[in-house]
């Protein structure tokens, strides 16, 4: 009893430790960028100079918040995928989410002009397509579990995506075109603005509201079928719609960064070695360390060069590197 008041109290003291450091981290990150010095802005700036106002209020601001709301997406859908297939290695691409969004952006760039709108438009709408037809696949398969069902639709409805991105590459322009559907292939937040932040805001706070409060049902629902009806809980319905909500939530910030890999991969696993595999306490955690690890990534994107460098280069390099950390010290568990 007295080790579990022990415990509880620790957890409570690092998810205080975890939200001072992210508003530490959200405060400073409006210092942080290339003018009017490299690396660091004084304070002193904001009353000084009329245009470092401007560029917080209106750039960099929008950026910063988009960035936390894009790792907190990211994260809360890897970690609610991970509990719900029982698989370790999920992430929120793995419905063909994120492949989906891809090819609608390309299809965008090269058949409805390079309009940033027309391009979040077809990468939302494309990626909603992917999961509706990984459910009608997994519908189709008469063999296996539903998860078993839906996670090799979903591998196949991601390799179409894949190859049709691949096709409408071979078919672009390779000055002009090419280049821009790379980049955003790439990810990035170098054009948020606060429209852009407007329109990704109602469905991620929806999808994570909704993910928040369902959490309580995570660990149940991460329990086989049968053991599940033995409990007297409805797990297709259930799983139906947190799925949906985890895959608003990553549709509406992909629609608007591009592809950011390793972020619902690598968070999750995080947060569980720091609060525990409980979904209580992990879908706070991945929530806060989600946006704080894109919101630092992000900093490096905009700040460590003169170009800028693509902000799924970063969070790929440094997800990998803890991955490798992670397996080398015997702290993430692959096999179920």
């Amino acid at each position: 009893m007295m080790s579990d008041i022990q415990e509880n109290r620790q957890t409570r003291y690092r998810f205080y430790a975890l939200l001072l450091l992210v508003l530490i981290a959200l405060g400073l990150s409006l210092f942080v960028g290339r003018y009017p010095r490299p690396y660091w802005m004084p304070p002193a700036y904001l009353w000084k100079d009329d245009l470092a106002r401007k560029l917080i209020l209106n750039l960099r601001l929008p950026r910063i918040l988009s960035a936390f709301l894009l790792g907190m997406a990211l994260a809360t859908s890897g970690t609610v995928m991970q509990m719900i297939f029982r698989n370790p290695l999920v992430s929120p691409g793995f419905l063909g989410v994120s492949q989906g969004a891809g090819f609608g952006a390309a299809f965008a760039i090269l058949f409805l002009g390079h309009s940033a709108f027309m391009i979040q438009v077809s990468a939302a709408a494309f990626a909603f397509s992917g999961l509706l037809l990984s459910y009608f696949m997994a519908q189709r398969i008469r063999s296996g579990e539903w998860t078993l069902r839906l996670v090799l639709a979903g591998i196949a409805i991601s390799a179409l995506f894949s190859s049709g991105v691949g096709l409408l590459k071979y078919l672009a322009d390779p000055l002009q075109e090419l280049p821009e559907i790379v980049f955003w292939m790439l990810g990035g937040l170098w054009a948020i603005t606060w429209d852009d932040l407007l329109i990704i805001l109602p469905g991620t706070t929806v999808s994570l509201v909704v993910l928040y409060l369902m959490r309580w049902r995570l660990n149940l629902l991460s329990l086989r079928d049968e053991t599940v009806f033995s409990l007297g809980a409805a797990p297709a319905r259930e799983r139906t719609l947190i799925l949906m909500a985890a895959v608003v939530a990553t549709a509406s910030v992909v629609a608007v960064a591009g592809v950011v890999g390793w972020i619902g991969l690598i968070v999750p696993h995080i947060a569980r070695r720091l609060v525990g595999a409980d979904a209580r306490r992990t879908i706070p955690a991945s929530m806060l360390l989600g946006g704080l690890f894109t919101l630092l990534c992000d900093n490096l994107a905009r700040t460590l060069l003169a170009g800028e460098i693509p902000l799924g280069i970063i969070t790929s390099l440094l997800g990998a590197l803890i991955f490798i950390v992670m397996l080398s010290s015997k702290t993430l568990e692959v096999t179920k």
